[in-house]
């Protein structure tokens, strides 16, 4: 009963709460939501500070053996892109990660991410450009870009320049939220009474 509603967070450091209080990150925050609006579901958050693409692909069979989750919400290519790694082996990793979530029957929402200029515009639109194909390949939602109003507002990040602050996490999850509640079975509500 519990496997079909949990919800899978499937991240790096910007779902994992890096440098701030893990009920602080949008992942619990969603968590909170959830509860508070009667949803019946839990949210697992398996986010690794640092992962990569490939590092996704090695942990995730386990975390949905281990979950079966209903919904599955991708996070991950942002250390990659910082690494200045090949996109199209980016682009593979999240390829078979989408593969495997929908074989174990979840509902996916990919997360698409942004990265500094770095490496060049070249780089940079080849890298932005994965999200938005996969997600048409997969038929699955994409939310644009996970730090939208907050990776450029200094009052909402952290002195990196990279994560958000507590300030920015209501932000990313108003940025997530309008493309996960559709992926929600309404009756998860109703089962809980």
């Amino acid at each position: 009963m519990a496997a079909d509603r949990t919800i899978l967070a499937f991240g790096d450091s910007l779902s994992a709460a890096h440098g701030i209080r893990p009920e602080q990150g949008w992942v619990a925050l969603l968590a909170q939501r959830l509860k508070t609006q009667g949803y019946g579901y839990e949210v697992v958050n398996a986010s690794v500070s640092g992962e990569t693409s490939a590092g996704g692909v090695e942990r995730l069979p386990r975390a949905l053996a281990l979950h079966h989750p209903a919904v599955v919400i991708l996070e991950l290519g942002a250390n990659d892109g910082l690494r200045g790694l090949p996109v199209n082996v980016m682009r593979e990793n999240l390829t078979q990660m989408l593969h495997l979530a929908q074989a174990a029957g979840a509902r996916v929402l990919l997360l698409g991410i942004r990265i500094p200029p770095n490496y060049g515009p070249r780089y940079g639109e080849e890298f932005a450009r994965v999200y938005p194909e996969l997600a048409q390949q997969f038929h699955v939602p994409l939310v644009p870009f996970l730090l939208k109003d907050v990776a450029l507002d200094p009052a909402r990040m952290q002195e990196d320049g990279m994560h958000p602050n507590p300030a920015g996490e209501p932000a990313v999850l108003a940025n997530v939220w309008p493309y996960l509640k559709p992926l929600l079975d309404k009756n998860a509500k109703e089962r809980e009474r």
